[in-house]
């Protein structure tokens, strides 16, 4: 009798293990590009502020800084609001080349240099593997639907306010003042 309890009480431990086992892997499964689901990060509590010569733009922003988060990016997206955009936090000023071949929303690509200046804005197509690159080094790049940057007066040479973009032009030092460094490697 006492072997037949232990045995069944061996079996019930192992399939309580088993069970936690399986709960755990899918509730710590996040949806990732490969699955073909859009990777959503959190909203950062601080706002992105885009001054233009019309005023001040406020956005909230996801922030892309690590690798895999850059990667996947906006891609599967089917939309997003106006006021709403991804920044994406590059280690060093470089050469960057976006494409938009698993992205079927059409995106404004804000290219920001370290000094949180617009250095270009270009528009990127749905679900297209063109390259698109601002030809110069930046530390930044602003994602937002199509259309956002236009109709917000938002142009090249217009500063942008953001604690990852403050923290990356200098403490102490006004974003407006320090200027890029044309002379990194580029990928």
């Amino acid at each position: 009798m006492a072997h037949r309890n232990w045995l069944t009480a061996g079996v019930m431990v192992a399939a309580i293990a088993v069970i936690v086992a399986v709960s755990a892997f899918f509730y710590f499964q996040k949806p990732s590009v490969a699955d073909g689901q859009a990777m959503m990060l959190p909203v950062d509590p601080a706002p992105l502020v885009a001054v233009t010569k019309g005023g001040e733009h406020s956005f909230s922003i996801e922030v892309a800084d690590t690798e895999a988060e850059r990667e996947a990016g906006l891609m599967f997206r089917q939309d997003m609001a106006s006021d709403h955009g991804m920044l994406f936090v590059f280690e060093e000023t470089r050469e960057v080349n976006f494409w938009m071949k698993n992205t079927p929303m059409p995106l404004d690509l804000v290219f920001i240099g370290q000094n949180g200046r617009i250095r270009a804005i270009k528009q990127g197509e749905p679900l297209s593997e063109a390259v698109i690159s601002p030809g110069e080094p930046v530390r930044f790049v602003l994602e937002l639907k199509a259309g956002t940057a236009a109709s917000d007066g938002i142009a090249a040479g217009d500063l942008l306010r953001h604690p990852a973009i403050g923290g990356a032009a200098g403490a102490g030092v006004p974003p407006a003042d320090k200027g890029d460094s044309p002379n990194v490697d580029s990928d």
